[in-house]
């Protein structure tokens, strides 16, 4: 599967012209931004990967990614968007993902009109499309997508392909993202970000945001040991837990009474 998704990329790419293009991948180390970049990179895009991180970023995700990024050849840029997060999102209700994602698109559409980038990639695959959102609005190949509302032209080369898809073909290219063995905050694997755990109904602030870093990154240690899913949501310290036993629970009952 994985030689036909680098070949289908490739002679895209070559159709409309994009292959000559410089693009840049957003990428957060995930298996779906790795697999987005190593496809393009094997497929001979000209492709840089961008990161965004911030304070609370898990530094052992930041740092596999550096390794990955390295282990191909990609020029890999960091930046750090504390100050903006928190300027964005401080008072306002969560979940604070939708407050970050707006900055780093609109900061990743800058950075790459002033550093010559022809074309964003994002890693979207088929389960992350939604009926109505903007880019599933976009005339002609979902893959391509050119919204003057967006301002530089958006390839999504795994929108096509469903999650297990990209299990799959990650797994073919020997892909093995670092795992905090988070729950998350939605029914399915999706790791990232520990502010995710901030209460929803609860205003953002920097000490909400110190309290999600700290005690989930202190369970997430529990998680990794055992080898199951463990998140605390903040202030409630409700605990979200897959495959956990009293022991476990135990444990990271002891930890949340360090914060309460």
């Amino acid at each position: 599967m994985l030689e036909k998704a680098i070949k289908e990329a490739k002679e895209f790419g070559e159709k409309t012209g994009i292959i000559n293009e410089r693009i840049l991948v957003l990428f957060s180390g995930g298996k779906d931004s790795s697999l987005t970049l190593y496809l393009l990179k094997k497929a001979g895009y000209d492709v840089s990967a961008l990161t965004f991180f911030h304070k609370w970023s898990w530094p052992e995700v930041v740092r596999w990614g550096m390794k990955f990024t390295k282990s191909l050849g990609v020029e890999h840029y960091l930046i750090n968007i504390t100050d903006a997060l928190l300027q964005k999102a401080t008072g306002k209700k969560g979940p604070i993902c939708i407050h970050c994602k707006k900055i780093m698109l609109w900061n990743a559409k800058w950075f790459a009109l002033n550093n010559d980038f022809g074309l964003i990639a994002k890693g979207d695959n088929a389960n992350d499309k939604i009926i109505g959102t903007l880019l599933d609005q976009c005339p002609g190949d979902i893959r391509l997508c050119e919204i003057p509302k967006i301002g530089i032209p958006i390839f999504r080369p795994l929108i096509r392909y469903k999650a297990v898809d990209i299990e799959r073909m990650a797994d073919e290219a020997h892909i093995k993202p670092y795992r905090m063995y988070e729950h998350g905050r939605r029914r399915q694997w999706r790791e990232g970000c520990p502010l995710q755990y901030i209460d929803e109904e609860e205003k953002i602030t920097k000490e909400l945001m110190d309290l999600a870093f700290k005690i989930n990154y202190e369970v997430s240690k529990i998680a990794r040991r055992e080898r199951i899913r463990v998140s605390v949501r903040v202030p409630s310290f409700e605990i979200m837990c897959w495959n956990c036993n009293s022991r476990v629970l135990e444990e990271v009952k002891r930890i949340i009474g360090k914060y309460q």
